[in-house]
């Protein structure tokens, strides 16, 4: 389970960044989250949907900074993503993915129709050419790229959505591998 240590890690870096951005006035910030939280990070362990719960605790504390329009639009692209990565989406699969973005905090931030629609788009995209959709879901997402907080919040919440079950799939890793890149952020981060 190396790799939900390095999600619950990576998810601690993402609270102290919360932390430092409110409370310390360091300006640009957002660099080094991948290092932060590694040592001694103690409780070994736990179960899957405990550290997927963590991460969606780790983002509400990001809220009050995840309100742009482009971060809504990737994390609307990056979910249709993980609920399409295994090149197909089924209808039960969908509403899934549908019914946790709608109850996610942070989403909260935006209309729930707006995140409908564009969610829904997204798939549709996906299931009628996945390459063609694929290219261009990965396009809308790295439109979060110019802000560290919020490229690092859409990986978060792909990783969140993914987890959902338990379970993080190989096509799913793949997928949030390929949106670290265009988001400039390393897979590494992110134990991928």
């Amino acid at each position: 389970m190396a790799m939900w240590d390095r999600i619950k890690d990576q998810a601690k870096g993402l609270q102290q960044q919360a932390q430092g951005a409110r409370g310390g006035g360091h300006g640009a910030g957002g660099h080094g989250v991948g290092g932060h939280g590694r040592p001694g990070s103690g409780s070994s362990g736990g179960s899957k949907a405990q550290l997927v719960s963590a991460l969606k605790s780790q983002l509400t504390s990001l809220k009050t900074e995840l309100k742009s329009g482009a971060y809504r639009d990737a994390s609307m692209a990056m979910c249709a993503l993980v609920a399409a990565a295994d090149g197909h989406v089924d209808p039960a699969e969908r509403q899934h993915v549908e019914s946790l973005i709608l109850n996610n905090d942070v989403l909260q931030n935006f209309p729930s129709e707006q995140l409908r629609q564009r969610f829904n788009k997204h798939v549709d995209q996906l299931a009628y050419n996945f390459q063609q959709g694929k290219h261009d879901v990965l396009q809308e997402i790295a439109k979060a790229a110019k802000k560290p907080t919020e490229a690092r919040a859409v990986v978060q919440t792909g990783f969140v959505v993914a987890g959902a079950d338990g379970y993080v799939a190989p096509a799913e890793e793949q997928v949030l591998r390929e949106a670290c890149s265009v988001l400039g952020l390393s897979p590494q981060e992110f134990g991928l």
